[in-house]
């Protein structure tokens, strides 16, 4: 059983038996006092990583750094006295030397990188003429040649030769460290290899990072004004935007400050004094609105002057800015739990039906409409609504849905008030007269002030013997629903029908162009064609015909007769 250490070797951490690690440590050592101090540094990391790679391979499975694995990597690295007598010898014999070494540095098998050094665009040009070794300018024409012939030539694309390039590029490791430099060479990974390697890196880098700093001294006027002009350009764009900003919400302000500050007759503001005059809530709500929009004014104003004069000094704004915040969160809340105390109360639907007798021996009934007198003293809020705080009139829409039944033997009108608000009672005074036949609809209803968010509707129904004939006085104050000459055809859809191009659709009756198709439930074997019995089977043929007129009028029509059914089938597409 031996002891064990854990060490951590170019950042990367092994577990060692003790003896191992002394002899390790001694050739660390050793290798570091024989370098100079300026490059002890970045050569022994160079070696380290060197090191890594070699446990790495001879460990495999196993976990602890033994004799055996040190002295593996003494073998490939050297001891520091064969170092000595290769640079002894180096200096004595350099021409036989460099010449032997020459021979010797690329037995070992060589790995592709990307050469950095070297590099035009990515390094993958050159770090390919290293492993294949050629020239990199060869290397280079090759690859232009093949990509400008792919523009000129079908059988050679210039996108793939494009697209290998960036496949490459992403795929082949970047060469960086001196053991990759030597494995791209397929040189031996030495000390004396990894010494040159290391000391040709860090030569490189400082003269990469003085090539940079010439160019920048050189240019840094240009630079300077290019980066200045870019700024100004951003700083004047940006700045301008805050300015509009800041001008359109200012502008915003007095707008608001206008319509909801005074008296005025805008729509939109007389709507919301109506419903919320009472408790000042309607002063809130502009003062939100005011607010609102003077805090991004402000902010706005800020960031402009900010960027056109930076040194301008603003005293006390963020103050300010905060307390129109807390007053905007503060008239907010107030707002909203008033506006929901006056909504939430009214839960559900309540509905309140009327009854008003039509006592007429008339079989026609005529329905006017009434103009409601509204005193002088109401403020009108819009053009539909009227109060004096107390009560309101609202403008009714009237709506009539004609209802015949054979059973009734005198008309009557059915009012049905509806709000919302279930447990609370009705209160819509709606001012119905009925004259002899006459029937006259108020255009005016009328509620209590506090009850205008009941959202109050009024419609009517009115109820007639079979026979009956009603005739609208007005009709394009009442919208009416229902059939109101007593033909059986609900009058919205004869209107539609006489706008068809002189298509007319009836209960059991279709007339096209004067030509007219009936259907009697009680004689199943034949239809009635322009008044005259005709037979299923004949009556195919003046169909065709009919139905071909009807498809020059309206191609969105078909007509046909259903065999073994004894109907007609009237089908709109």
């Amino acid at each position: 059983m031996n002891k064990t250490l854990s060490i951590g070797l170019a950042g990367f951490s092994f577990t060692i038996e003790e003896h191992a690690y002394i002899k390790l440590s001694d050739y660390l050592n050793a290798l570091r006092s024989s370098l100079d101090a300026s490059e002890a540094d970045e050569v022994m990391h160079d070696i380290e990583i060197r090191m890594v790679e070699i446990f790495r391979d001879s460990l495999g499975k196993r976990e602890v750094i033994n004799d055996t694995d040190v002295e593996k990597v003494i073998a490939q690295i050297g001891t520091p006295e064969k170092i000595e007598e290769q640079e002894e010898a180096y200096f004595s014999e350099k021409n036989t030397t460099k010449n032997n070494n020459s021979g010797a540095n690329y037995t070992d098998k060589k790995q592709l990188f990307r050469d950095p050094e070297k590099q035009k665009i990515a390094g993958v040009c050159a770090g390919l003429a290293q492993y294949v070794g050629m020239d990199i300018t060869a290397m280079r024409a090759i690859w232009l040649g093949i990509f400008v012939l792919g523009i000129f030539t079908a059988a050679i694309s210039s996108s793939l030769i494009g697209l290998l390039y960036v496949i490459l590029w992403v795929v082949l490791p970047k060469a960086e460290t001196a053991a990759d430099f030597l494995k791209m060479q397929g040189k031996p990974m030495n000390f004396d290899n990894l010494k040159n390697e290391s000391n040709k890196l860090v030569q490189f880098a400082n003269e990469s990072t003085q090539r940079v700093g010439e160019i920048y001294t050189e240019n840094k006027p240009y630079i300077n004004n290019a980066g200045s002009g870019i700024w100004n350009v951003f700083k004047y764009i940006v700045g301008g935007f805050f300015v509009l900003m800041a001008v359109g919400s200012i502008i915003g302000v007095f707008v608001l400050f206008g319509l909801f500050g005074m008296d005025t007759d805008f729509p939109g503001a007389n709507q919301i004094r109506f419903y919320m005059d009472d408790n000042g809530l309607d002063k809130v709500l502009a003062a939100i609105m005011v607010i609102g929009s003077l805090i991004p004014a402000i902010l706005f104003s800020l960031l402009s002057i900010k960027i056109f004069s930076p040194k301008t000094k603003l005293r006390n704004i963020g103050w300010v800015i905060g307390g129109l915040f807390l007053l905007l969160i503060g008239l907010g809340t107030y707002f909203g739990l008033s506006m929901a105390k006056k909504n939430l109360i009214y839960k559900g639907s309540k509905e309140d039906t009327e009854n008003v007798a039509i006592n007429t021996t008339s079989d026609t009934i005529y329905v006017d409409v009434k103009q409601i007198a509204i005193p002088q003293n109401f403020k009108a809020y819009d053009d539909d609504i009227y109060s004096d705080k107390r009560s309101v009139y609202e403008e009714d829409y009237i709506s009539v849905e004609v209802t015949r039944k054979p059973d009734v033997k005198t008309p009557y009108l059915i009012i049905k008030k509806e709000g919302n608000g279930y447990n609370y009672p009705i209160q819509l005074t709606v001012p119905v007269e009925v004259v002899d036949n006459k029937v006259i609809l108020p255009n005016y209803v009328k509620y209590p002030y506090e009850h205008r968010f009941r959202d109050y509707r009024v419609n009517y129904e009115l109820v007639v013997p079979q026979k009956a004939v009603v005739i609208p006085v007005k009709k394009d104050r009442i919208d009416f629903d229902g059939d109101l000459d007593g033909d059986g055809i609900n009058d919205d859809d004869q209107d539609r029908d006489e706008n068809h191009h002189g298509v007319r659709i009836e209960k059991n009756k279709i007339t096209v162009n004067g030509s007219s198709i009936e259907y009697n439930s009680d004689d199943q074997d034949s239809i009635i064609i322009n008044g005259k019995k005709v037979p299923n089977n004949q009556a195919k043929k003046v169909i065709d015909s009919v139905a071909s007129d009807i498809k020059k009028i309206n191609k969105d029509v078909d007509i046909k007769i259903k065999d073994g059914k004894n109907e007609i089938s009237i089908q709109t597409k």
